[in-house]
């Protein structure tokens, strides 16, 4: 698997310095070391860093994907290619190859060229096919945009694997999939080899979405930076119950998911923080950069995520000193993987709370910031975020996926203005029926928060519809006059939908 394109940024205050860095891993097989890799416009060939080891897994994962056996072993190359004023491109290879790939290099004088996608897989992908859609589609769409015009940077904010098929796949985990009551799992032991087959299921996982032609291209041609969410995890971690996640089988289960996560999303060794991540201590995996005055902040929602909080008190007090890192930028792009400004569904959540049981829908529910576990968070956050905004002048505007739809929120009120953008999923189908009446229904309300502020979500067609009901990825691209411009893709609107962040 591989080039696993990450990106590192731009030195200097604004991004705007003469070298664009990045590193790019690869999954090979095997004990030898790979060959240099020779980058065009650097000068010396690039060594190799070895970060980890896997040997002899099981054969577990995805139906047709078995993890690899034998040795398995992933490699990263750090380098940091010249910058023109114009955009460039360089070459890359392996010394002594014929294969290559060809890395976007943003030119410094260029306005920003962004996606952002989320929402990668499917819980049960064979429900994209009965749905008529074809898994890549999007993938390819953005491809063939990239081809035409290229992309500077990727933003991939959550969901990007969908590793809930473990349940069924990973034999070890068998008798606690048996049991539909998720709390009877507590006092459950797991089968023997569980390390291992996690392992094995993650790596497989990954390699099922990351080695199909059109994202793979993608990852290969673009340095993206990557957040995840809960299911890079399992669906819902963090918002079940302390005592469940505590229990030794779950917390194999998100181990393995970290590794996996730091390893192939992150790019990032167990000894070596990446240059992006700005958490000061573990288990955060917040990051952050700078591209041509635009910054890029993307809070890590699921490290410290439980039933009460999103993110942990010294991460919250850590969040205005992030923000401040980017106080000369006239944009900031702020990655949620679960939407801060949208509808609420409080009642819902409550309604379900009186039920006995776990509800199929509550860690849903509770994973949103407008639960009333997290109400109290929720205010404390966007605080903090009117607040930086009105003492820099930087425009912030939130970008999140999950929730499977296409849609923009506005939070605004004297001296206070925070742009919402949803965008998801790339892959997973949308909902439909009564829940997106529903939803539609809920997003058309106008509510008035604190301080005089007010939260709409904004008519996106010409009917009123506030919802995009259709896969979707988002473009984000800088004008002349210093705005941004948001275009939403779907399967059959290109770019009717969108907005000028100014």
């Amino acid at each position: 698997m591989g080039p696993l394109l990450r990106a590192r940024g731009a030195q200097g205050a604004t991004g705007s310095a003469q070298r664009w860095r990045v590193s790019a891993c690869f999954l090979l097989a095997g004990e030898a070391e790979p060959p240099d890799l020779r980058v065009e416009g650097v000068t010396l060939p690039v060594p190799p860093r070895f970060l980890h080891e896997w040997r002899d897994l099981p054969p577990v994962g995805p139906v047709g994907v078995p993890c690899p056996s034998g040795i398995l072993r992933l490699w990263r190359y750090d380098f940091a290619v010249p910058r023109g004023l114009q955009d460039g491109r360089a070459i890359y290879r392996f010394q002594d190859d014929e294969r290559q790939w060809t890395l976007s290099v943003p030119g410094t004088a260029i306005p920003p060229r962004i996606a952002f996608v989320s929402c990668g897989g499917c819980e049960d992908e064979d429900t994209i096919e009965a749905a008529g859609l074809k898994r890549n589609a999007l993938w390819a769409r953005l491809l063939s945009r990239h081809r035409a015009q290229p992309l500077h940077l990727l933003l991939m904010g959550g969901d990007q694997v969908y590793a809930d098929g473990l349940w069924e796949r990973v034999p070890a985990l068998g008798q606690l999939s048996a049991t539909r009551t998720l709390m009877k799992r507590t006092g459950m032991a797991a089968g023997p080899g569980l390390e291992s087959q996690l392992d094995a299921w993650y790596i497989a996982t990954y390699l099922h979405a990351w080695t199909q032609a059109e994202p793979a291209a993608i990852q290969a041609g673009v340095a993206s930076l990557c957040m995840w969410d809960d299911h890079d995890i399992i669906d819902g971690w963090g918002s079940h119950p302390a005592e469940l996640l505590d229990s030794p089988s779950y917390q194999a289960i998100y181990a393995a998911a970290r590794r996996a996560f730091r390893l192939f999303q992150v790019g990032m060794g167990d000894d070596d923080p990446s240059d992006t991540v700005l958490a000061s201590a573990p288990p955060g995996f917040s990051q952050g950069l700078l591209l041509n005055g635009v910054g890029i902040l993307a809070p890590d929602l699921r490290s410290e995520r439980t039933e009460t909080q999103v993110l942990s008190p010294a991460t919250l007090a850590e969040l205005p000193l992030w923000l401040d890192q980017f106080a000369a930028c006239r944009h900031l792009l702020l990655m949620s993987s679960v939407p801060l400004i949208f509808p609420g569904f409080g009642l819902a959540e409550r309604v379900l709370n009186l039920l006995p049981g776990r509800q199929r829908m509550e860690d849903d529910l509770r994973d949103q910031w407008r639960s009333p576990a997290h109400q109290e968070e929720w205010r404390t956050v966007l605080r903090i975020l009117a607040d930086f905004a009105r003492r820099s002048g930087t425009c912030v505007t939130i970008l999140s996926g999950e929730v499977h739809l296409g849609a923009t929120g506005l939070i605004s009120g004297p001296g206070t203005r925070l742009r919402q953008l949803v965008s998801s999923g790339i892959v997973h189908p949308p909902p439909a029926g009564l829940a997106i009446q529903l939803l539609e229904r809920l997003a058309a309300r106008r509510e008035s928060l604190w301080d005089r502020l007010t939260l709409t979500m904004e008519p996106m067609a010409a009917s009123g519809r506030r919802l995009l009901a259709q896969r979707n990825y988002l473009t984000i691209n800088g004008q002349d006059e210093g705005d941004l411009r948001a275009e939403w893709h779907s399967e059959t609107q290109d770019g009717t939908w969108a907005v000028t962040l100014g």
